[in-house]
């Protein structure tokens, strides 16, 4: 046998080192983005804006429904504290549907019990119909918002994600603006019935513009070194088990302090807005209802304003998160404290449009919890971890709904049909203790993330 030549190739041999570039894995491609996303997301925050509507309608029609079922201050809470209870309870199964099924189906799902909610809430005249109504539509609620995300982390790059669920919390805004400007008018003049079944038949067009237009993530077909959305190539058989991906999903610690971000900045807002608003500052305040509804008007115009710039921000800056958090909760606490410790329990006009104003920053607050939730779960995940997350503020505002609700039940006279500026003093001071629970756990996990590694 001659000898091998020198110069022919040899195959390289296991101990052979390699480049850098080979061991490095392929980078995954960033979605696109551009208008073909945005029109995606549009469709879907139409959803979203719809599910604001419903959701808030008993924000300015609270005395209405009291005096309509002949119910108190009790009674009157229950009906958002049953929403929030269902939407809060419905997060985690609504999260592993958008893993499991696209958020298509879903958000088609939501209108369809948005709708028949209202629909048959519009008829109701007795109290527990109403309550069945309103859990159905807290239900179809939940479906709405965690879609939507899953639409935009489908269609926009990373670093997009962070303003554009700050656009979609504005979005939802709009929805609440339509609440205090057209449906507090519409329900004086045209009255309860035909004020609720006109909201549930904006359902129709909405249900028709989702069938019809929405693209949950981009065709392979146009984008094919785009990995596809595991929702659409995976059979429903090969998917992990739902406790095993709601378990995952909690052991990040993102995700825990989002949950509790979400808690303990979205409840006073939300409070306010969903049913204790208008009351307060009807009965505790003298306020008109004219004025009431300005008030209310621009704590929405604030949350637009400031989920605007926290967008921003967040989009430049991922490290301004927690100082944006701590920031938001500390000037909320003090807000309240300077407008319940006022003499007389009746403070000047321009301190109260001063809380208003910093209760504008509690929404767009909250969703900072999610992005700390997206940036420590990968794709397939990020439903259900929106899901946990969005538990936090809804729990936190069911908690203050209720207590407040029992607080100004207990501090009236017997026989009293409205409650004084004291009774809704002390209730309001309720606040503090979800408040405070949560600022003490926001501080606790902040220290376990810093401990776990930096944020993907």
């Amino acid at each position: 046998m001659t000898a091998e030549p020198a110069s022919s190739a040899r195959p390289l041999s296991a101990s052979a080192p390699r480049s850098s570039a080979e061991h490095a894995p392929a980078p995954v491609p960033a979605p696109p983005g551009g208008r073909a996303a945005w029109l995606a997301w549009s469709i879907g925050a139409c959803v979203y804006v719809l599910a604001v509507i419903h959701r808030t309608s008993l924000g300015v029609a609270g005395l209405d429904a009291a005096d309509r079922f002949g119910i108190g201050a009790s009674a009157l809470s229950t009906f958002s504290i049953l929403q929030v209870l269902v939407y809060a309870a419905m997060q985690i199964p609504v999260g592993v549907l958008v893993d499991r099924f696209g958020p298509r189906k879903v958000l088609l799902l939501g209108v369809l019990l948005l709708s028949s909610g209202q629909l048959a809430f519009a008829f109701s005249s007795s109290f527990v119909p109403a309550l069945a109504c309103r859990a159905v539509l807290g239900c179809g609620d939940a479906m709405t918002f965690i879609s939507v995300l899953r639409i935009a982390a489908r269609w926009f790059p990373a670093a997009r994600n962070p303003f554009v669920a700050q656009l979609t919390g504005l979005s939802g805004m709009a929805g609440n603006l339509v609440t205090t400007v057209v449906l507090a008018q519409a329900l004086h003049s045209e009255g309860w019935t035909p004020t609720f079944a006109a909201i549930a038949l904006l359902g129709v067009a909405v249900f028709a513009l989702v069938a019809l237009f929405l693209k949950e993530s981009p065709a392979l077909r146009e984008f094919p070194d785009l990995p596809p959305d595991p929702a659409a190539v995976h059979p429903v058989e090969h998917r992990p088990r739902v406790g095993r991906q709601v378990r995952a999903c909690w052991q990040e610690p993102g995700t825990r302090l989002g949950l509790w971000v979400h808690f303990t900045t979205q409840f006073p807002g939300n409070t306010f807005a969903l049913l204790w608003g208008m009351p307060y500052l009807v009965e505790a305040q003298g306020m008109s209802r004219a004025e009431a509804g300005g008030l209310l008007t621009l704590l929405v115009l604030s949350n637009m304003t400031f989920g605007f710039l926290f967008g921003r921000v967040l989009s430049v800056s991922p490290r301004a998160r927690m100082p944006i958090v701590l920031t938001v909760v500390a000037a909320t606490g003090l807000g309240w404290a300077l407008v319940l410790a006022w003499p007389g329990g009746h403070p000047p006009s321009w301190l109260l449009a001063g809380i208003v104003l910093v209760m504008g920053s509690n929404g767009p607050a909250s969703l900072v919890g999610l992005d700390y939730a997206r940036a420590r779960n990968p794709v397939e995940r990020l439903g259900t971890a929106s899901g946990i997350v969005n538990m936090g503020g809804f729990i936190g505002t069911m908690i203050t709904l209720f207590g407040i609700g029992v607080a100004l039940d207990a501090l009236a006279p017997a026989g009293a049909e409205t409650y004084s500026a004291t009774a809704f003093r002390w209730a309001f001071c309720w606040q503090y203790v979800p408040l405070a629970v949560g600022t003490l756990m926001i501080l606790r996990l902040r220290r376990k993330l810093a401990q776990a590694g930096p944020t993907g």
